[in-house]
């Protein structure tokens, strides 16, 4: 189904999006590879030895950065069909830090919502442009948009108020967004993970890690970043998954 394809992936250096990146390219796509200049996607890229990739070095809040990887999409595959947004950042910061006598910072509060609010609706709005000079397929649907939030838009955990929510803000754009796009043929879909193996996940200390493990039903691990990519090929394979938020967490529902 992704046999041909034109994605933007954004966040592809790492973690979920680079097991999207890698996953799509087994299955025939062509991916523009959208991270930061100094997030190692270029000699990624390089690595992986395809002329159906290439690296677009770009801040995801900035629309000049988005749109010049867009317009290398088209010309050098000539459209845009799926664009996936995996790029964000993570921190811990307690709203109220009693022991030091400090509120949570504010620009950094600013600077998660920036990042992965803000990105996240600057890559979808501007990629619904390309892909809606695209024409439609037999099923009239002109191109894809996948956003990632997180569980924690729903089960927000203790220090993590700025980054659940920025992913709260994601969901609560899914539906409106997807009827935005609906008259032109772009479907729009959000993918909450739970834990999974990624850098963030690995900053994280690990006994805090091993508790939230513990409470997962079944099955009881971190997620692979593999099958997140496989969930993104399963909404771009399916005409029906659109303005819907997926909890991709083995029924977790974490309380810290």
């Amino acid at each position: 189904m992704l046999k041909n394809t034109v994605c933007l992936v954004t966040g592809g250096a790492s973690g979920l999006g680079r097991a999207t990146v890698e996953h799509f390219l087994r299955a025939g796509s062509k991916v523009i590879l959208a991270d930061l200049p100094s997030s190692g996607g270029a000699e990624l890229a390089k690595s992986l030895a395809s002329d159906n990739v290439a690296f677009a070095p770009i801040d995801v809040t900035s629309e000049q950065d988005v749109s010049r990887a867009l317009e290398q999409a088209v010309a050098r595959f000539g459209r845009l069909d799926v664009a996936v947004n995996c790029a964000g950042i993570a921190f811990p910061m307690r709203t109220y830090d009693y022991r030091q006598g400090k509120a949570h910072s504010l620009g950094l509060f600013e600077r998660a919502l920036l990042v992965n609010t803000v990105g996240t609706f600057n890559v979808a709005r501007l990629a619904a442009g390309v892909m809606g000079r695209n024409e439609p397929d037999a099923g009239g649907q002109r191109g894809v948009i996948v956003n990632t939030a997180s569980v924690l838009a729903f089960d927000g955990q203790a220090g993590f108020a700025a980054y659940a929510a920025s992913k709260a803000a994601i969901v609560g754009m899914t539906l409106p967004m997807a009827r935005d796009l609906s008259r032109v043929g772009i479907r729009v879909v959000t993918v909450a993970p739970g834990l999974f193996e990624t850098q963030m996940t690995r900053e994280l200390p690990e006994r805090a890690v091993r508790v939230m493990v513990g409470t997962i039903p079944f099955p009881r691990r971190q997620g692979q970043p593999e099958e997140f990519g496989k969930l993104v090929e399963a909404i771009v394979a399916n005409p029906m998954l659109n303005g819907e938020v997926i909890r991709l967490d083995a029924a977790a529902r974490f309380n810290m």
